[in-house]
């Protein structure tokens, strides 16, 4: 059936629902609501809603809610969160292609299971979407690695294909512009044997969680390695020094806001102990970021994605 909407959104087949509540939707289970949150039935559905829709009203893609802080005052958007539609995943030769939907640990699985490498998404929290927009990488391995091409929804509704050098994936970024949806992505891998392509994702998640608080409420990493420095003083994109370690040497693993903590297990977490508002994660992590700066005169930078408005004080 087709929704009956206000004169200023276009119809759809999926779901649009106001003032729809996000926190639930989020790792750290904060923020305020959405103006509209709609869930899409299928890529044609998406790509005529986007088509129709008031370009001076904003969208914002969501995926699983693994990487982000929706503040406690909601965001005045459509957000659009993909479903079961958008997280097939298939296998070709030597190319794996993924919904945006499909969850980072489950391209792994099933890539290992035909024989292709794709190990390094095992432990990456979150899906495919979000993953090629950030360039998410672990050990050493980044989706720029692999990536061949993306398909694409841009924010006036067309439907386009997206090679991977054009999209200028660096460290944690990419240059997909503002309010695009990437609905799937295409990657070529190497080939190995699957059980010792499923031995090394065993191993990953044991030292995954031998070293990081994956029992508590967090949203990965909160910070992104400061970047190095090349031989002649430049910034380059060598992320040797860890954030955690600059962290550590200000002072502030085990840093409590209100319900927010920089886990003591791994101080760069940011995680919600219970009855954190977003406010007080957003807080804590600049209180960090401002003793790290005091301390070592290093500007760490989010690597957690916070979006949407503060409530009034």
């Amino acid at each position: 059936m087709t929704q009956t909407l206000p004169p200023e959104l276009p119809p759809v087949r999926g779901t649009l629902t106001p003032n729809r509540p996000l926190a639930e939707l989020t790792w750290l289970r904060v923020g305020g609501p959405a103006d509209w949150l709609y869930n899409p039935a299928d890529e044609a559905d998406l790509a005529a809603f986007l088509a129709g829709l008031d370009p001076s009203v904003a969208v914002f893609p969501m995926g699983v809610g693994s990487n982000l802080i929706v503040r406690d005052g909601g965001i005045r958007a459509v957000v659009i969160r993909l479903g079961r539609g958008f997280n097939g995943i298939a296998v070709e030769g030597d190319t794996v292609t993924a919904g945006a939907a499909a969850l980072d640990a489950h391209v792994a699985r099933k890539a290992a299971e035909a024989g292709l490498d794709l190990t390094f998404l095992r432990t990456i929290p979150g899906s495919i979407g979000g993953a090629v927009r950030m360039n998410a990488g672990c050990y050493g391995s980044y989706v720029a690695d692999n990536l061949v091409e993306v398909r694409v929804v841009t924010r006036a509704g067309e439907i386009r294909r997206i090679s991977a050098p054009d999209l200028h994936l660096a460290y944690r970024s990419s240059t997909l512009p503002e309010g695009w949806v990437v609905v799937s992505a295409t990657f070529r891998a190497d080939r190995g044997d699957p059980a010792a392509l499923e031995a090394r994702m065993t191993d990953q998640i044991a030292k995954r969680d031998a070293s990081q608080p994956t029992k508590d409420r967090s949203a990965g990493s909160t910070f992104r390695n400061p970047a190095g420095f090349s031989s002649t003083g430049r910034a380059d994109d060598v992320h040797d020094l860890k954030a955690w370690k600059v962290i550590d040497a200000a002072g502030m693993r085990g840093a409590r806001l209100g319900g927010a903590q920089m886990s003591p297990m791994h101080s760069n977490f940011l995680i919600n102990t219970g009855g954190a508002k977003a406010a007080d994660l957003e807080n804590l992590g600049e209180e960090v970021r401002k003793r790290v700066f005091q301390q070592s005169g290093i500007t760490l930078e989010w690597e957690i994605m916070r979006v949407g408005e503060h409530l009034p004080e």
